[in-house]
């Protein structure tokens, strides 16, 4: 329970660099979205064997990144986190699809596995296209950009109570959990028998919890947010930022630069 809090920690440490002062903390969250968005599509959009074309994306993370000055472990190793997920789904093309692509050496190596690694690669680049988004843009700016972009407010305000709730749920499990192990002596964790009653008052706990806090929120004019946040205008930069990212994306998707550049260098040697 104390590593789940320690995850939380760093979950809203990341919102924490929104705070912070660069070039591209300064663009509209209307430009960062649309960039992020068009990134992500692109990359998606690749087919699942394109694993050398999605080389050139490295660009938007590194890039950003660094003009945002973000430490680049904080994002990668949020990253990591989909890693599971995504290894999974692509076991299936590395067991079903054995046909050989190309050999290193006398290596063979199937598209199974070029799809395996092309999978884990595009998740990489988008979860860490979102995680930057986060870190550049604070989650009032965000939400409130959504709702200029007529997203559908149940959408909003579900993503705005799970992310702020999901750790108003973790801190009662954690004083539940250490109330417990008081209680319990030698035993370690919840024991099964008691595995109901302590889900059942965690439940109900947070729910008493969730109203205090949306009842305070209201009292700061939570219902007046749209009111109260003016919208900002779109400047230079914003333009400039929006411009390159989505063109590079584009460019990056139609053609394959690795592949022109491979070529070019064969025919000048």
């Amino acid at each position: 329970m104390a590593d789940m809090r320690a995850k939380m920690s760093e979950l809203y440490s990341l919102e924490q660099l929104s705070s912070q002062k660069s070039s591209i903390h300064a663009l509209h969250p209307l430009s960062k979205i649309i960039a992020t968005l068009t990134y992500i599509i692109c990359v998606v959009s690749l087919d699942g064997y394109s694993f050398s074309q999605l080389a050139p994306f490295v660009f938007y993370p590194v890039i950003v990144i660094a003009l945002a000055d973000i430490p680049y472990s904080m994002i990668w190793r949020r990253a990591l986190v989909a890693l599971p997920f995504c290894a999974f789904a692509g076991l299936s093309n590395v067991i079903f699809v054995r046909e050989t692509a190309f050999y290193i050496g006398s290596l063979p190596v199937s598209f199974g596995a070029i799809s395996f690694f092309t999978i884990i690669f595009r998740t990489l680049l988008c979860v860490s296209a979102v995680l930057i988004l986060v870190a550049v843009t604070p989650f009032a700016q965000l939400t409130a950009q959504l709702r200029r972009m007529h997203v559908p407010q149940m959408l909003i305000s579900v993503f705005e109570m799970t992310y702020r709730y999901i750790g108003t749920l973790v801190n009662e499990a954690y004083s539940m959990s250490t109330a417990y192990k008081l209680r319990a002596g030698d035993k370690k964790g919840v024991q099964m028998k008691d595995m109901g009653s302590f889900a059942g008052q965690l439940l109900l706990r947070s729910f008493d919890r969730a109203e205090r806090v949306y009842a305070a929120m209201k009292c700061r004019g939570y219902a007046m947010r749209d009111a109260l946040l003016k919208p900002l205008p779109l400047k230079k930069n914003d333009y400039i930022f929006t411009a390159a990212v989505c063109l590079s994306c584009v460019l990056f998707r139609a053609v394959d630069v690795q592949q022109m550049l491979t070529d070019v260098l064969g025919r000048m040697m």
